[in-house]
């Protein structure tokens, strides 16, 4: 039987739909582009016929120009994938055919299906959702076809932008066009047909050439490996909530806490819906039958949605037996918050990522809006910025340059000049730049890389083999590979190489050696990237900051294993106050000093948030109402207003939202009195009749005499507001303190004796390995709840009676285990997963591991201190 294959099955979805790609020009959106760049789809959707691969957000008019096939008639057809609901991809869509009015067939592919259209609280779509949004899109696109025939004079285009806003009151018509989306209709030779032939004619049904369809396509998510899957960050899936606010919930981004209490109705999250849905898909794709189990609240209500799912749809459909096991991020915050020893967390936590696009969400109406918090979140874009550039000194930029001038005087010697006279004037002008102006690597990163899943060494996936490998193990495997491509090239590289390290200086030079030529650039593309992503990773601006946070937190969980809490305040106090006192003297002395502060205050926060959940767990009665003792807390919380009165400029916290213009006014003020230094040319008081002046200047002395009391008071004023906002900076510690008090699977003592720090090698790792190991052992797991089938449900109800009750099936028999973490997972936790398997001695069993994102520690100081917590 052939193993399952994530990223197999995304690319023989999209060859499916073959007969719509064929011929038409295809576009993406952000969270379609993350997806099918990391599974390497762009080549497979020119071989099935696209003409052109473009960004839906980003689409201009010249997009036909560019045709990698070679075909002499214009575009008829356009092909858009959108990951998001077909209401929030809706303006952009309609900007797409307003440009392209020669288009006469428009197939729109999303990730959503009509169920999940119609239940999330904010499309205004039902049950019917995509012959209903193929309507509204004709019937938008009329309205503003019908308004571009009225106009006789090309003049009269200039007020375009204005028509765009439509003012239909049955469609989305409603839609507010930002700067760039006016499109031009004479830009492309279709436009111009399209111009021509409607308004000379006077033809003014021009809808009724245009022919929509809407397609569910769930294949739409970002495979790090053939069985590690996460969802794209610009999806809908990813940015939908799965918390609304209330007393037991931290962020939008995270479940809340799995008190036992179910979710009822408009009570669920939408993203509980969205991946129910999208689980269900994903099983169907792959030809699986699952049998469902899941840890945590909102686990529990996915789980119930899948089985009511499979349950009306399954009937009769034989599949391959699989176990799908769903685990709340909130039961484990310790795990992605801590810096632990792997190769791909560093690489994704020291790249550059792709700035985010502004989406514009369309809401069912002005009273739509939940009243407890946002439907959607910012989630960290999967999409990194390799700096292949960065790693060619200034020779190798000139080289580059001048390949680029002549590639575009060759492009220019093939030029049809007949039909693009302006086109060639574009180009001869880029042509020109090259040559007389600054190098365009100056302005423009031709050479940034991105990974690739399918990427791979004699048919190993890079980014597979490394993502269960520790630092250095994942580091020496890289320099293999770069030495197998070296002597593959036949190429020669003159550096020192000890076996078993690895340095920055035989890594640099081994990827300058391969990228020398363009051909070998192109032949090893997926290692070269790897490459220069393992040394980002592996600067030391970098590994300096990630190293000092493993040593912290070992300090941190060392003393969490002593008899008292004492010593782990202490830690942590000790933290707050490095950070802040060489931040600020590091101020005083320049940028450069302030630069070698390994840990920022912000770091430091990170690292009491990982302090309060080990005290949690190891000292939950301390205190009164969190786990350490008033007098330890109160110096904490001292050492914390300190050092945000020395630092006002830690921003992205929310907890002092509209406190930091004040703090730092308050700063830049004693800052300036600080400096204000007498002159030594200055005469002496003494020097003068004291009778001779009198009482000059006491007026101006009262005045600064009450200026001083004015400053004095509104410190006073900005220090108690201070002291308000770090008083609820230590409740939500308090409840993330209580993490294995208040989680119902933690608390009814599934994984109590395992939730401590001491010498056991065991009880350090993850919630995810020690559950991986009950199942492969087949241990009993009371906290997991298994949802049966209608029929399951029908033997235990009904022929229970008689004694002819189904057993619980358990899943560590199943041969395939798909986990899903609803919030996330992080590179760590894929390797413990790996090492649960080997462990159990199960290296048997097929494991699809799959999160809602990609978390760092970065990103999940996010979630529960910046912008998208809901700390107040």
């Amino acid at each position: 039987m052939a193993l399952v294959d994530v990223t197999k099955t995304c690319l023989d979805s999209i060859r499916q739909i073959a007969e719509h790609v064929d011929g038409s020009i295809v576009y993406l959106d952000a969270g379609s582009t993350e997806s099918f760049q990391l599974m390497g789809a762009f080549p497979v959707l020119l071989d099935l016929g696209a003409r052109a691969v473009c960004s839906l957000e980003n689409m201009c008019s010249s997009d036909q120009v560019v045709d990698w096939n070679s075909s002499s008639d214009p575009a008829r057809k356009v092909v858009v994938i959108t990951s998001r609901l077909l209401s929030d991809a809706h303006r952009y869509i309609l900007r797409c055919l307003s440009t392209h009015q020669g288009v006469c067939c428009c197939t729109i592919f999303t990730s959503i299906s009509e169920l999940a259209h119609s239940a999330y609280p904010d499309s205004p779509l039902g049950p019917d959702a995509f012959r209903e949004y193929e309507s509204l899109l004709v019937q938008d696109y009329e309205e503003f076809a019908k308004k571009c025939v009225t106009k006789t004079k090309q003049q009269e285009y200039s007020n375009l932008k204005e028509d765009m806003n439509l003012n239909s009151e049955e469609g989305w018509s409603q839609l507010t066009f930002i700067e760039g989306d006016t499109p031009h209709l004479d830009a492309s030779p279709t436009g111009r047909d399209f111009y021509k032939d409607n308004i000379v004619e006077g033809t003014e049904d021009v809808g009724q050439k245009l022919l929509v369809s809407v397609h569910h396509f769930p294949m739409i998510l970002c495979p790090l490996s053939p069985r590690v899957f996460v969802l794209p960050s610009e999806g809908s899936m990813a940015e939908a909530c799965l918390s609304v606010e209330h007393a037991d919930a931290f962020s939008p981004g995270l479940p809340p806490l799995s008190t036992g209490s179910s979710f009822d109705g408009d009570d669920t999250p939408p993203g509980a819906t969205l991946t129910a849905n999208f689980l269900y898909h994903l099983a169907a794709k792959m030809d699986l039958k699952m049998e469902i189990y899941s840890l945590g609240d909102l686990s529990n209500t996915v789980g119930k949605m899948l089985t009511d799912m499979s349950s009306l749809y399954d009937v009769g459909r034989r599949r391959r037996s699989a176990g799908l096991l769903l685990i709340d991020r909130t039961l484990d915050l310790l795990t992605p918050c801590c810096h632990g020893d792997s190769l791909v967390d560093r690489m994704f936590s020291s790249l550059p990522r792709r700035e985010k696009t502004k989406y514009y969400t369309h809401i069912r109406g002005s009273d739509s809006k939940p009243n407890n918090g946002p439907s959607s979140l910012q989630r960290a874009s999967l999409d990194v910025h390799i700096p292949l550039v960065k790693i060619l000194n200034d020779e190798d930029y000139q080289t580059y340059n001048f390949q680029l001038s002549e590639s575009v005087e060759a492009f220019l010697c093939g030029w049809d000049s007949s039909n693009s006279d302006s086109q060639i004037v574009d180009l001869i002008n880029l042509r020109n730049k090259i040559h007389n102006s600054e190098p365009l690597y100056s302005k423009l990163e031709h050479l940034n890389g991105s990974f690739v899943s399918t990427d791979n060494f004699r048919g190993t996936p890079y980014l597979e083999a490394i993502l269960d490998r520790r630092t250095k193990d994942g580091s020496i495997l890289v320099k293999k590979w770069l030495q197998e491509a070296i002597r593959r090239e036949n190429l020669t590289v003159n550096v020192k190489s000890r076996p078993g390290f690895v340095t920055k200086q035989e890594l640099q030079a081994m990827i300058k050696a391969l990228a020398k030529s363009q051909s070998s650039l192109l032949r090893n593309k997926g290692i070269i990237q790897l490459a220069a992503a393992t040394l980002v990773a592996l600067d030391e601006s970098n590994s300096s900051r990630w190293d000092a946070f493993m040593s912290a937190e070992k300090i941190l969980s060392v003393s969490a294993g002593g008899d008292t809490s004492q010593n782990l305040a202490s830690q942590i106090e000790d933290l707050i106050n490095k950070s802040a006192f060489v931040k600020s003297l590091g101020q005083k002395k320049g940028k450069t000093e302030a630069s070698k502060a390994l840990l920022s205050f912000q770091d430091a926060l990170l690292l009491m948030v990982t302090g309060y959940i080990l005290a949690g767990e190891n000292f939950p009665t301390s205190g009164p109402d969190g786990p350490f003792s008033w007098q330890e807390e109160q110096l904490l919380k001292d050492s914390v207003v300190d050092a945000i009165l020395e630092n006002p400029g830690v921003t992205k916290l929310k907890f002092l939202d509209g406190l930091v213009e004040e703090l730092e006014s308050n700063v830049n003020r004693i800052n300036s009195e600080e400096n204000k230094e007498v002159s030594p040319n200055q005469p002496d008081k003494d020097d003068f009749d004291d009778d001779q002046w009198g009482e000059w200047g006491d007026e101006d002395a009262n005045d600064d005499e009450d200026s001083g009391k004015k400053d004095s008071y509104g410190n006073m004023q900005l220090k108690l507001e201070l002291r308000d906002r770090v008083e609820n900076l230590f409740k939500f510690l308090h409840q993330l303190s209580s993490l294995k008090r208040k989680n119902k699977p933690l608390r009814d003592g599934t994984f109590a004796s395992e939730s401590n720090f001491g010498g056991d090698p065991y009880a350090s790792k993850g919630l995810l390995y020690k559950l991986l190991m009950k199942v492969m052992n087949k241990t009993d797991v009371p906290a997991l709840e298994y949802h049966s089938s209608t029929v399951g449900r029908l033997f235990k109800s009904g022929f229970g009676r008689f004694g002819l009750g189904q057993a619980k099936p358990n899943l560590g028999d199943q041969n395939v285990i798909m986990v899903f973490i609803v919030g996330g997972i992080n590179g760590l936790e894929v390797r413990e997963a790996q090492e649960a398997l080997s462990d159990s001695g199960r290296p048997d069993v097929e494991l699809i591991l799959g999160g809602t994102t990609l978390v760092t520690p970065d990103d999940m100081l996010d979630l529960l201190m910046g912008n998208s917590s809901y700390i107040r």
